[in-house]
């Protein structure tokens, strides 16, 4: 790249082009795996049954073609920046709509930037997808720092404090001045911080697949109905994932990192049960291909470790409890309206969340699971453009 070429603000073009190599080592490492003898008759309770991924790594091995969903990404405008020592890769789909309010796309985990991909169009172009113009947004979907091509992780201490630090920074470094941020899980921690750091600018936060936790003396007896049953699923709800990513993130990387079986069996049963209905297979809520590109996002970036580091920060190294709750920069400043959508799987217990946010629009879609953008991206399309539109 030439002088002419060099962007003074240190943003540069990005496509993917994954080396022939690491896919042809991919389709050697899937067709010579070792597998466990599995237990006859076992249902999903005691992890991904083996007859099911059999299966499903066949279809990854022979059915999935990378290089047409690389293409689909590569459709988008992508770039690389690095902001705080992190690299920080992200698309920016500019609407047609000269009004248009620019909105910051935060994903979770098991998930990637690409997660938004059924979303991209609606949002951007309302116009041409059956909506009003006035809906329209500019979008920038960043790769959280660590997951897929935001690497290497900077370091420790890359939390959703910081996280939100760096977004605020490549915002600013995209001239928008005035914004929207939307999360789900991950990103529903970071978005609200975003908020916190940019009060002035950020004009709301939207967010999905919500937590909020009791602490201090309040009383979780007192929860009754919705907010009742949802409190007994988060506690009941099935955390070894959790626990393995927020203590010991670095030892399971490894098994992840040298076995894509490892990695897909780890993420799959998330998507199974996460997603809805509970008791179907996740390909019949979220297309399977959506599924392992994904998969292959955290596998040809070797980012099992790197991602997991969020859970070791925000649960471990801050060394808070649901006794004494976080400090108060967890909170959404008064001045940053917050949107709620929850689909039919989220827990998000109302009066935590209230305590929480200024919370001036919650929905209850009814329907849908954890990867809403995946399951039902009109549902959530619909609440981002309802939401925003009393604050542009």
């Amino acid at each position: 790249m030439n002088d002419a070429q060099r962007d003074p603000r240190g943003i540069h073009p990005f496509r993917i082009d994954i080396p022939q190599g690491e896919l042809t080592d991919l389709n050697a490492r899937l067709a010579a795996t070792r597998w466990p003898a599995g237990a006859p008759g076992a249902g999903w309770e005691r992890g991904v049954p083996v007859s099911y991924l059999k299966e499903l790594v066949e279809h990854w091995r022979t059915g999935y073609d990378w290089r047409v969903h690389e293409a689909e990404i590569n459709a988008h405008p992508q770039f690389v920046t690095e902001v705080d020592g992190q690299t920080v890769h992200f698309l920016h789909v500019r609407s047609p709509e000269p009004d248009a309010v620019p909105l910051l796309l935060l994903h979770g985990w098991p998930g990637t930037f690409a997660d938004f991909l059924d979303v991209i169009g609606p949002l951007s172009d309302p116009r041409s997808h059956g909506g009003d113009p006035g809906d329209a947004f500019h979008l920038v979907i960043p790769s959280l720092p660590g997951f897929g091509l935001s690497v290497p992780l900077a370091g420790p201490g890359m939390g959703v404090a910081r996280m939100a630090g760096v977004f605020v920074e490549l915002m600013d470094r995209l001239g928008y001045d005035r914004y929207g941020v939307q999360g789900y899980d991950t990103g529903s921690l970071v978005a609200p911080k975003v908020g916190h750091r940019a009060p002035d600018r950020v004009i709301g936060a939207h967010l999905n697949a919500l937590l909020a936790f009791p602490y201090g003396d309040e009383n979780t007896e007192g929860l009754e109905g919705a907010d009742l049953r949802r409190w007994e699923a988060m506690r009941d709800f099935n955390d070894a994932y959790l626990r393995c990513n927020s203590l010991r993130p670095w030892t399971v990387a490894y098994g992840l990192t040298d076995s894509p079986v490892g990695q897909l069996a780890w993420m799959v049963e998330k998507f199974k049960e996460l997603s809805m209905p509970e008791e179907a297979l996740p390909e019949e809520s979220i297309d399977r291909d959506r599924i392992l590109t994904t998969v292959s996002l955290y596998w040809l970036t070797a980012t099992a470790g790197s991602s997991a580091q969020i859970y070791y920060e925000e649960m471990s190294a801050n060394d808070w409890s649901a006794d004494e709750g976080p400090d108060d920069s967890w909170e959404t400043p008064a001045g940053v309206p917050t949107g709620v959508l929850l689909s039919a799987h989220d827990v998000t217990v109302r009066p935590w969340a209230e305590r929480d946010h200024d919370i001036v629009r919650w929905t209850e879609a009814g329907r849908g699971g954890h990867f809403l953008s995946l399951e039902e991206p009109e549902v959530l399309v619909d609440d981002v453009r309802a939401f925003f539109r009393a604050l542009r």
